[in-house]
C-alpha cells in the first residue's frame, strides 16, 4: 500500500472515530479503498511469503533404564558419531561376559568332538596293540614247533589244537585294538558334532543379543546437527522408547511457502529458489524437492490479502549448502522468488 492510500485510509478512519457513524458505513468506506489499493498494485508472481521448518530427530532407546550420563546440553553443535547420552548398563554387562563364556565353552566341546581321543588315550591303545602282536608271534612259534612233534607222534593232537587257538585269539585280539585304534583316532559321531555346532551358533546368538542390548544403552548422534532439546535429567528413570534428546540435523532443514493454484504448474521438482531473510545481506539458494498434490486454505502465517480466502498448494525447497542451512530457524519468516519458472 502505498503512503498516499495509507493517508486516505488514516483520515477515514480519524474522521469516523470522531463521529457517529454506523458499523455497516465504516465496513463501506474501507472496502472501498482496499478495493483502490488492488486496482492501483498489480502482484508480484514470482514473489511469495513462507517459513523455516525442521523435521527434528528424537534420540531413545529401545530400552528402559536410569539416565547414568548426559553427555550433551541444550543448544549444543554435536558431530556425527558423537556420544549423546548413556543409560546405566550394569546388568547388560554382566549378560555379555556370560554368553562370552558360553561360546568359549560350546568352542571347546565342538573342538574335543572333532579332533578324536586325546593322545594319551591314543597311545594306550597302541601299547595294547603291540602287545597284542607280540602275543600272536608268541603263539604262532609255539604252534609250528607243536605242528612238527606231532608229525613226529612227540605230541598229542589235543595240545596242537589248543595252541592253534592261541594263536587264533591272539590274531583276533590285534584286529580288535586295531579297530579300536581307527576309531580313537576319528571325531565323534556326526549326530554328536552336529549337535556341537548347533550349541555354537546358539551361544554365538545369545552373545550377539546381549551385546546389541548393551549397545543401546549408549546412542550417539547419527548426524551432526543442534541439540534442540533434552527431556531427562542425570538420575532419572528413562521409559524404554522415551526421547532423551531431539537433534536438528541441517540436513532436516526446509523451506516451506505457499503458492496459488495458477503458479502451481510452472513449479517442478529442481527449479531454484531465492530466499530472503531479515537482516541477511543477500538471499540464499534453495532447490525444490517437494510439491504437495493437496489444495489447502491460505496457512494463518501469510496474512497477503492478495492470497487471503484463496486455495494455495505447499512447496518444499532444502538449502543445498548444509553449513549455510544450519544458520537457518524453525519458524523464521522467508520470502520467496522463484529463479526458473515460465509464469
Amino acid at each position: 500500500m502505498i503512503d498516499g492510500e495509507m493517508d486516505i485510509l488514516r483520515t477515514f478512519s480519524t474522521r469516523f472515530a470522531n463521529h457517529s457513524v454506523s458499523r455497516l458505513g465504516i465496513f463501506c468506506v474501507f472496502l472501498a479503498v482496499e478495493l483502490l489499493v488492488c486496482s492501483c498494485s498489480e502482484p508480484t508472481k514470482d514473489y511469495f511469503q513462507g517459513y523455516v521448518e525442521g523435521e527434528y530427530v528424537h534420540v531413545a532407546s529401545p530400552l528402559a533404564g536410569r539416565l547414568e550420563s548426559l553427555v550433551v546440553s541444550r543448544g549444543q553443535n554435536v558431530k556425527e558419531g558423537q556420544s549423546l547420552f548413556v543409560l546405566e548398563h550394569a546388568r547388560e554387562k554382566a549378560a555379555v561376559s556370560e554368553a562370552q563364556q558360553g561360546v568359549a565353552k560350546a568352542e571347546n566341546i565342538l573342538a574335543d568332538l572333532e579332533k578324536g581321543k586325546r593322545p594319551s588315550e591314543i597311545s594306550a591303545i597302541e601299547a595294547r596293540l603291540e602287545q597284542a602282536r607280540i602275543s600272536y608271534d608268541l603263539s604262532k612259534e609255539v604252534y609250528e614247533r607243536r605242528e612238527v612233534l606231532l608229525r613226529k607222534n612227540s605230541l598229542s593232537q589235543e595240545e596242537v589244537d589248543r595252541t592253534r587257538t592261541d594263536m587264533e585269539h591272539n590274531a583276533a585280539l590285534i584286529a580288535q585294538i586295531s579297530a579300536e585304534l581307527v576309531t580313537a583316532k576319528l571325531s565323534a559321531r556326526s549326530d554328536l558334532v552336529d549337535a556341537a555346532r548347533s550349541d555354537l551358533d546358539a551361544a554365538r546368538y545369545r552373545l550377539q543379543q546381549a551385546s546389541w542390548q548393551l549397545e543401546q544403552k549408549s546412542q550417539v548422534a547419527s548426524a551432526a546437527g543442534f541439540v534442540f532439546d533434552t527431556f531427562f535429567r542425570e538420575g532419572e528413570f528413562v521409559p524404554a522408547a522415551r526421547p532423551v534428546v531431539s537433534l536438528l540435523p541441517a540436513s532436516n532443514i526446509k523451506i516451506l511457502f505457499f503458492v496459488p493454484e495458477n503458479v502451481l504448474s510452472t513449479l517442478a521438482i529442481g527449479n531454484k529458489v531465492s530466499v530472503s531473510l531479515d537482516g541477511a545481506q543477500s538471499p540464499l539458494h534453495a532447490v525444490i524437492n517437494y510439491i504437495s498434490p493437496q489444495a489447502e486454505y491460505t496457512p494463518p502465517v501469510i496474512y497477503s490479502r492478495e492470497t487471503r480466502s484463496k486455495l494455495v498448494f505447499m512447496i518444499e525447497a532444502v538449502v543445498p549448502d548444509l553449513a549455510i542451512a544450519a544458520g537457518l530457524h524453525p519458524g523464521q519468516p522467508v520470502d520467496v522468488r522463484l529463479e526458473n519458472t515460465n509464469g
